[in-house]
């Protein structure tokens, strides 16, 4: 069996919205589910809690846990469930819980010093550093579009997230949407260059052709749509998440940061995407 999936929560409407994703999925990967609460009890390093707020800050992660782990068992009766409060920084304490795991789920907003800002910090380290992919929930506002969005380049660095998302499409019954974005070089616009045009949307179809070929064989229960577009890769993959319940991306950046490891990509989709992403690392 693959490992556990890990969800965050500190009791916010977006950490609720990520429980219930991670039970949905938990129940479709029929895996086991860990709500995880991290607490930190001196921010700072500042020793300023005595032992009654301590217990207090204990009581909060307790109840936060236990009710979270009642909307999963309401939600998804057959899903074994644990909960666990780690003491730690959240960023740091979902990284490591990541280890093993299938993945790793938190929400867009959360309360206080676990996702004040979800999408700087926190899902920035996370999506980042932690060694699975990493699922950023956005609350659903409107119907299930039954389609996944994936992002597809000329490199190896995107088959994690090919697997990722074939294997949740065929979980999920949905068609997968395999989007190649492309951009002419600027010497392109030059009047003295020419381009044949044809060539280089045929060129680019077949890119994404070859890449996508041995996952058809794999998954041929999977609607497959080829998508390839003239645009900047962020741009397409936002317009396409209008239309989808999940985008997922891979990367591969190359920083000694965080935020850089993420790769330009995945960090814009993260930020401007309108659904939940997944960011897959290689």
């Amino acid at each position: 069996m693959s490992g556990p999936i890990i969800v965050g929560t500190d009791g916010s409407a977006g950490a609720t919205a990520a429980v219930e994703w991670a039970a949905d999925d938990a129940a479709r990967a029929d895996l086991p589910l860990r709500v995880v609460n991290a607490v930190l009890r001196r921010p700072n390093d500042i020793p300023k809690f005595i032992v009654l707020e301590e217990d207090v800050i204990t009581r909060d992660a307790q109840r936060v846990l236990a009710e979270a782990e009642a909307t999963v068992r309401a939600r998804r009766p057959f899903v074994e469930v644990s909960t666990a409060m780690i003491e730690g920084p959240p960023p740091l304490v979902l990284r490591d819980q990541g280890q093993g795991a299938e993945e790793v789920v938190i929400g867009t907003r959360g309360l206080g010093g676990f996702a004040a800002a979800l999408l700087g910090s926190v899902s920035m380290h996370v999506a980042g550093h932690a060694h699975c992919p990493v699922v950023v929930v956005h609350p659903a506002t409107g119907p299930a579009h039954d389609e996944i969005t994936v992002g597809v380049d000329d490199s190896d660095a995107c088959e994690p997230a090919l697997a990722y998302a074939f294997h949740q499409a065929k979980l999920r019954g949905a068609t997968l949407r395999a989007v190649h974005a492309w951009q002419l070089p600027v010497h392109a616009f030059a009047p003295e260059v020419a381009y044949a045009m044809d060539d280089i949307r045929a060129a680019q179809h077949a890119v994404v052709a070859d890449r996508l070929d041995t996952w058809r064989q794999k998954y041929p229960g999977v609607d497959l749509v080829e998508d390839v577009r003239c645009a900047h890769p962020v741009d397409a993959l936002v317009e396409a998440s209008g239309g989808s319940d999940l985008v997922v991306v891979g990367s591969h950046g190359r920083g000694g940061l965080g935020s850089l490891l993420l790769g330009s990509v995945s960090r814009g989709v993260l930020h401007h995407a309108r659904c939940t992403v997944a960011v897959v690392r290689s």
